[in-house]
């Protein structure tokens, strides 16, 4: 007798091939039959009724590192479709680390991820030292979905580095250290290790992010395992205000690919605002020796990036340097620094550099405020607010703010609002579709349904993707390129992790706020349409939106090929 049979339903594998119809049979948490005939003995049958059963989704892009702690579920993404999440994105999470550097990890994923701190030492338990053991602790958690973690460089380095590791490079023995704990977590199972190299992903108390400080020779030590292993793959924020790369970012890519001779995806590719459709293969033509699924991989996403914020998390402005005294401040102390001539000039000397006013202030909007002052500007843009005031937009934009205490939620739509230029990132195989960002930015934006968004609006609204490419996309392809051992396929043999979606209706639901963070704090949160059933290791995690209470997943291990 099967444990599960999934029956009448039009069957989307994985591979990009034809979909069938046909039923899945599951026991022990393995899938053992695809396409068999209805009316199999089973414990527990889904009529899929002709919806659609695929593999569980895999998102490639996550910061759930600290949320696993306290959401068994790993909302949002379970809800759509999601049954395997990769952690450590960006060089930052939660291991390794040493007691008295919990802060300062806690302190990064504030100012990188916008985390909320006080979120985060409610809800992390810090029952690990290693990475290993904090693989062992996720393997003891209980679960919905699956974690496949990569190693992030900036707590590595703080565990070996020390507090000078925000400084300085390390010095030969450390680099051995440091590839030996490598070495010991690949081992365990990681799937490689990120990295970033972003100015505005500042550190612990508004201090460049730790891995912005490895040397080549640091890096290549780490590809140096991958390479050894023959396992792995490396995640890299390599671009960000701009498509282009510079020198130094290709030579780092080369670096990265050469060295490891593993797989690497560089964020990023969007839809830049005021660049027609297309205009990323300029900046493609450069890294052309590189661009292969074995090689140098752009990760890109397939939905609009729009955030909102208050001027207490003021992450959109980390790469200034005006902004380095506004993190891990109190609103007391914040308030301070925007109110003084010293911190406006400074900035308003940033922007003059980096040309980045006009076009910025006319995007960024009131949404919401604290006071009916500020609320009665809601919907305005900081152009319009600095025209009616005859002020500098850059005081109008932070006398808003401080008139609301600080409150005021700006909107801030920032790349990718135009869909016919994001079509070409969409549909090239060359790259590869994540950048959730599920689990970060918590009040700020939430893009965690992107597959939903995928398969609602890529497919069937605007039919760029066939249902089963963009299967192949979500599942098949990011579990090749990860190494992440039979998952992405519906195939005998592959562990149960699927899903069943209605093609006619699967999307995702606009974002919306609720309070449910272990302080009471506010998140936003997105709800998936379409989603009939989200299936772990063979038990049904959630059916028609409702959880069920089974927690059958688990940390992921890699395997040497």
């Amino acid at each position: 007798m099967h444990d599960l049979v999934i029956e009448d339903a039009r069957i989307v594998d994985g591979t990009g091939g034809p979909s069938r119809h046909g039923s899945v049979a599951v026991r022990d948490g393995r899938i053992v039959e695809v396409g068999g005939a209805a009316g199999q003995l089973a414990r527990q049958r889904v009529n899929a009724a002709g919806r659609v059963v695929a593999p569980g989704f895999i998102d490639p892009h996550t910061h759930y590192d600290a949320q696993v702690a306290w959401d068994p579920l790993v909302t949002c993404s379970s809800w759509h479709g999601v049954t395997t999440v990769v952690t450590g994105n960006c060089g930052v999470g939660v291991a390794p680390v040493r007691p008295d550097a919990r802060e300062i990890l806690m302190g990064d994923l504030v100012n990188v991820e916008a985390i909320p701190l006080d979120v985060m030492r409610r809800g992390i338990d810090w029952t690990w030292e290693s990475f290993p053991q904090w693989m062992d602790a996720l393997a003891r958690a209980p679960l919905g979905i699956n974690v496949a973690p990569l190693v992030p460089l900036t707590p590595l380095r703080h565990y070996v580095v020390g507090e000078a590791s925000f400084d300085r490079a390390a010095t030969s023995d450390e680099i051995v250290t440091m590839a030996r704990l490598f070495d010991e977590a690949v081992g365990a199972g990681a799937f490689g290790f990120s990295t970033t190299f972003l100015r505005n992903h500042v550190g612990h108390e508004g201090r460049p992010l730790a891995c912005r400080n490895a040397s080549a020779d640091e890096l290549r030590a780490l590809c140096g395992v991958l390479r050894r292993r023959g396992r792995g793959a490396i995640e890299a924020a390599l671009t960000a205000l701009t498509d282009r790369v510079t020198d130094e970012e290709l030579a780092t890519l080369t670096l990265l690919v050469e060295e490891s001779r593993r797989p690497v995806t560089y964020l990023a590719l969007f839809a830049r605002p005021g660049k027609p459709a297309g205009a990323h293969e300029e900046a493609l033509t450069r890294v052309a020796p590189l661009l292969s699924r074995n090689r140098a991989v752009p990760q890109v996403s397939c939905r609009p990036l729009r955030a909102q914020f208050t001027l207490k998390n003021p992450f959109i402005f980390a790469g200034m340097d005006a902004w380095a005294g506004a993190f891990n401040r109190t609103v007391e102390e914040q308030a301070a620094l925007y109110r003084s001539d010293g911190f406006r000039k400074q900035w308003k000397a940033d922007m003059e550099r980096r040309r980045a006013g006009g076009g910025l202030w006319r995007r960024i909007t009131i949404r919401d405020a604290a006071t009916p002052g500020v609320a009665a500007l809601a919907g305005q843009s900081i152009t319009d607010i600095a025209a009616a005031r005859n002020v500098d937009p850059v005081d109008a934009f932070l006398d808003v703010a401080l008139d609301d205490g600080l409150e005021a939620l700006f909107d801030f739509p920032i790349f990718n609002q135009d869909p016919e230029a994001v079509r070409p990132l969409v549909t090239d195989p060359r790259f590869l579709i994540g950048l959730s960002d599920g689990g970060a930015h918590v009040d700020q934006l939430c893009d965690a349904g992107y597959a939903t968004y995928l398969l609602g609006k890529w497919v069937r609204q605007w039919q760029a993707l066939t249902l089963e490419s963009a299967v192949h996309r979500l599942t098949g392809e990011v579990a090749d390129f990860f190494g992440i051992p039979d998952r992405g396929r519906l195939t005998a043999g592959a562990a149960a992790d699927l899903v069943v979606f209605d093609p006619d209706t699967v999307d995702d639901c606009p974002p919306e706020y609720v309070r449910d963070l272990p302080n009471g704090a506010k998140r936003l949160v997105a709800r998936a349409r379409g989603v009939h059933a989200t299936v772990v290791a063979g038990q049904v995690v959630s059916e028609d939106d409702e959880p069920t209470g089974a927690r059958p997943g688990t940390v992921l291990r890699s395997r040497g090929n």
